[in-house]
């Protein structure tokens, strides 16, 4: 029995159901029929789903769709903790199932079953035990129809059980190819849709369960593409392909699944876990929609980490580049291929507050410029509540370029500095190849790094195991002495309106020095928006608050003058 033969021979559990609900009750809510009426995308992640299924669906969806055609993206559902969370548990189990399997025998149907002479089942049986337990509570937790709870609870049985099998079929072949294990991964989404559908039903809206496993085609040899690359071209194909399926819809709300099926090399190795983001952007592409909307469990973009710097500010502008920074150091905002895809065809993202909806969020415009860029408080439709309304939005571009202040400042915590000294007094370009072809088979992403000729600093993320960061110093030694810092931080300034702004590097680092905080590092990017530096991680929040209300120019109530001493 092949790989492909558990593809291929196995119930999916799409085919289980129909991507439509078998009937459609009198009087629910179904998307604006107004031929004027733009796509409006919005993506709810999993702790949402996890926790505000109702409020998502009786005080979100519900306000928007008498002036939208809405279409949803879920991703998998968070469970009641970290380690119950559906995507956490599907990598587990994944993981079960490589192990060797106790003695088992077929059955007449040809489903792979354990033999139940006293052998206790395979742990994956468990791990798939609780991903069901966690939907069915959560399902019983947010439906109150007897008949659409019925139903739902039906469809997680099933699925579950293909999910058994095919975990089974797995084992037996002891092995899972990444195109197996994106399927065992997107199952999450599936569920996750599948609930969210039920709920939305519940509340009196008329949604739709849309599948997009088998959204691109598949050729003869197994790959989802000739070329078996993902390149623009694919992803535009891609675009094209979710918009369409989901127009069919019409009018009835289509729920999608982050999931979209085969793609070369593998979704979670292209891509990785953020690909519910990434097709929620593609569907906006697809759909020309008006905006996508992003739904996490804060405001939106903040001047700085509001957990830690008091007086941080929500940012109703940014422009792209600017969010891109913010994410790449630390702040968790949208990933920026991600962006790149709606930016491209000039669609706005907001991200917004699940439990603050009447909130205007953070809007990342394509052309932030256009919007605000001489001086003046102009307007923006947002759409608040689902009226269509034009929120003011208080961004001022001073006319005076000496004015002009950065956008945030964010911390990059759980960091190691790697030096790496050449033993050559004259070195070659070979020490600079040696040691990043080393980072690569490492498979190790740098942060921050510095060079002279004959030395090398490197700020890496502290996510290696003990055993993989032995192996890579001793790797890094053939080419020079080599020493580690740990419990670091990358400290960023980022603003676009820092181009050719004169005097800001002196002004962050003076207030690191005043605040007796040690520089390790220096670098800043070619973009000139962000200035970043490694400092040590205990005085992380000291230089956050510091440089927030230093080179932002946000004091906290009450304070004049200078940066006060309750930072020291």
């Amino acid at each position: 029995m092949s790989e492909s033969d558990v593809d291929s021979s196995l119930l999916s559990p799409s085919s289980s159901c129909p991507t439509s609900p078998p009937s459609t009750p009198p009087n629910l809510h179904q998307n604006t029929i107004d031929p004027e009426a733009r796509w409006l995308v919005q993506k709810f992640g999993g702790t949402s789903i996890g926790k505000f299924a109702v409020q998502i669906a009786k005080n979100i969806v519900s306000t928007y769709i008498d002036q939208h055609k809405v279409a949803i993206v879920c991703s998998a559902r968070s469970g009641s903790t970290k380690a119950l969370g559906t995507t956490n548990l599907l990598l587990r189990a994944a993981s079960e199932a490589r192990q060797r399997p106790p003695t088992k025998t077929p059955s007449l149907s040809g489903t792979i079953t354990p033999l139940t002479n006293g052998q206790s089942s395979p742990e994956f049986s468990t791990t798939v035990d609780l991903i069901r337990a966690e939907h069915l509570a959560a399902a019983k937790a947010s439906i109150e129809t007897p008949e659409i709870l019925q139903e739902l609870e039906a469809e997680i049985e099933r699925d579950c059980d293909w999910l058994r099998a095919f975990l089974f079929a797995a084992q037996v072949i002891d092995e899972i190819s990444p195109r197996s294990r994106d399927s065992i991964v997107g199952f999450g989404e599936k569920l996750g849709c599948k609930l969210m559908t039920a709920v939305l039903r519940d509340q009196g809206i008329d949604a739709e369960y849309v599948s997009l496993e088998d959204i691109i085609p598949v050729t003869d040899d197994g790959d989802a593409s000739p070329e078996g690359s993902l390149d623009q071209r694919f992803y535009d194909g891609v675009a094209a392909a979710v918009g369409e399926r989901v127009k069919q819809c019409a009018p009835r709300l289509p729920v999608v699944t982050g999931f979209f099926g085969t793609v070369p090399g593998s979704l979670l190795g292209q891509v990785g876990r953020g690909y519910t983001d990434l097709l929620s952007a593609l569907l906006a592409v697809g759909l020309e929609a008006s905006e996508l909307q992003i739904w996490k469990e804060v405001d939106g973009i903040f001047t700085a980490d509001p957990r830690k710097v008091s007086t941080a500010r929500l940012i109703p502008l940014i422009s792209p580049d600017e969010a891109a920074e913010l994410t790449y150091y630390g702040s968790e905002v949208v990933h920026p291929f991600t962006m790149e895809q709606v930016i491209r065809r000039k669609i706005p993202i907001r991200i917004k507050n699940v439990e603050n909806p009447l909130g205007g969020g953070t809007v990342i415009h394509p052309d932030p410029d256009e919007v605000a860029g001489d001086g003046t408080t102009d307007m923006y439709c947002s759409s608040t509540a689902g009226l269509s309304v034009l929120q003011d939005i208080p961004f001022t571009a001073p006319k005076d370029k000496s004015k002009r202040l950065p956008t945030a400042v964010t911390i990059k915590e759980r960091i190691v500095v790697l030096n790496v000294n050449s033993n050559k007094k004259s070195v070659s370009h070979g020490f600079l190849a040696r040691i990043f072809g080393t980072l690569d088979r490492f498979g190790v992403v740098v942060d921050l790094i510095s060079t002279s000729e004959v030395h090398v600093s490197m700020a890496i993320e502290d996510n290696l195991s003990r055993k993989i960061m032995d192996r890579l110093v001793s790797e890094l030694q053939k080419s020079g002495t080599v020493s580690t810092h740990p419990e670091m931080a990358i400290l960023s300034l980022v603003g676009k309106q820092m181009r050719n702004l004169v005097g800001i590097s002196g002004r962050m680092f003076q207030t690191l020095a005043q605040g007796n905080v040690n520089i390790e590092m220096i670098s800043q990017g070619a973009s000139e928006i962000n200035i970043s530096c490694v400092i040590q991680a205990r005085d992380a929040v000291k230089a956050l608050n510091l440089i927030h209300q230093s080179c932002l120019q946000i004091k906290p109530e009450g304070a004049r003058g200078r940066v006060g001493p309750w930072l020291f």
